[in-house]
């Protein structure tokens, strides 16, 4: 009886750690160029974020955005309840890096796992949205400034030049998706900005 109590636990001990494995096996990248907010509060610069402090790689969420993907005011955290400070517009006081508009900027993901890659994507608020309330579609210019379609498997590192729209002035929100070719998920990434 000893034997079979010893042996269910190992059992339930191995697949526990492989659900745990599988859980953690989506959770794999940020953009650190401009910094992100998940990347901000990994690096201690803005505090009070919660979970996503050791996390910055784990703002995954359904892909097809904007048709489908996060929900309306929980596009920042990937509608990860968990990683909810990142959708806290905080006033609109997050730390932001400076761009001017129509100026050619390299975008850059950092990788803890790199999945296959259908494309990047990069968004930017409308001029007068409001910056003091959650991200939503209707806030975002329809069409991404940036696609770079990406067929393959990414490097740790991946940079990649575009340019920023012009006739933006202010303090505006970029949101980075990086579509998964092999999985439903993409990952979520928003970048305050001030042109």
């Amino acid at each position: 009886m000893r034997h079979k109590i010893g042996t269910a636990l190992v059992a339930l001990g191995v697949a526990g750690v492989s659900l745990m494995a599988t859980g953690s096996a989506s959770s794999h990248g940020y953009t650190d160029s401009p910094i992100s907010r998940q990347k901000l509060c990994a690096n201690g610069t803005v505090t009070n974020c919660g979970n996503i402090q050791w996390e910055p790689q784990s703002v995954e969420g359904l892909k097809g955005f904007p048709a489908a993907g996060p929900a309306d005011g929980k596009i920042c955290a990937g509608g990860n309840g968990p990683f909810a400070q990142l959708d806290d517009p905080r006033g609109g006081n997050w730390p932001a890096t400076n761009v001017s508009a129509g100026q050619s900027y390299t975008f850059r993901w950092q990788f803890t796992a790199r999945h296959r890659t259908s494309d990047f994507k990069y968004y930017i608020t409308k001029n007068g949205w409001d910056r003091t309330k959650p991200l939503t579609r209707a806030a975002l210019d329809p069409q991404p400034f940036l696609t770079i379609p990406y067929n393959q498997q990414p490097p740790a590192t991946l940079s990649h030049t575009g340019t920023f729209p012009s006739g933006k002035t202010g303090k505006h929100l970029v949101l980075a998706v990086w579509t998964v070719a092999d999985t439903a998920n993409a990952f979520y990434a928003c970048s305050d900005v001030q042109f």
